[in-house]
């Protein structure tokens, strides 16, 4: 049934209806109607566009104090507190691990000694040959890639096998 009234009203001008609120967005509200707007949030008009309006002071009027603060819109609870401001509380009960300190490297033998000295002074001999540009001589590549594989060889052969650990008790899972 409303349908029906609507039809026959005059439509509604639209451009009419938006050139009233364009016009109409600056104005002030007629004096005496009551005002929805909070007095604290109106700002009063600058000259220029991003400088604060300055108030005329009269000639004979002693210059004021400091400025009161303008109201706020948003109130700070002093007691309220955040996720950001959460501390962790120090527990000294709390100990961390330390470990135990390790036990003492097995003394090397000469054997296992003169292997490492072969293994990181061959290539450290042909290295220095290179660096000063020397010429390579044949007991330097001799004993540069002779010491290191010699030296890798004897580490590698005189490797544990592991075999004597399998008759330790309960050094393994069983099956």
């Amino acid at each position: 049934m409303a349908d029906r009234e609507d039809e026959g009203a005059a439509p509604l001008d639209e451009d009419a209806a938006w050139a009233a609120l364009v016009a109409g967005f600056d104005a002030e509200p007629a004096p005496g109607s009551e005002s929805v707007w909070p007095d604290a949030e109106n700002v009063p008009k600058a000259e220029k566009p991003g400088q604060p309006e300055k108030p005329e002071k009269a000639a004979d009027e002693p210059p004021a104090g400091p400025p009161a603060p303008a109201a706020r819109s948003i109130v700070v609870h002093p007691v309220i507190r955040g996720p950001r401001d959460y501390e962790v509380p120090d527990d000294d009960d709390d100990e961390h691990y330390v470990p135990p300190e390790p036990p003492p490297l097995p003394e090397a033998d000469v054997t296992t000694k003169f292997a490492w000295i072969a293994v990181l002074g061959g290539p450290l001999l042909l290295l220095v040959f290179v660096l000063f540009q020397l010429e390579m001589t044949w007991w330097a590549i001799l004993l540069g890639v002779g010491g290191f594989l010699g030296g890798f060889a004897t580490l590698v052969a005189r490797m544990r096998t592991g075999e004597d650990d399998d008759d330790l008790p309960g050094g393994g899972a069983v099956v």
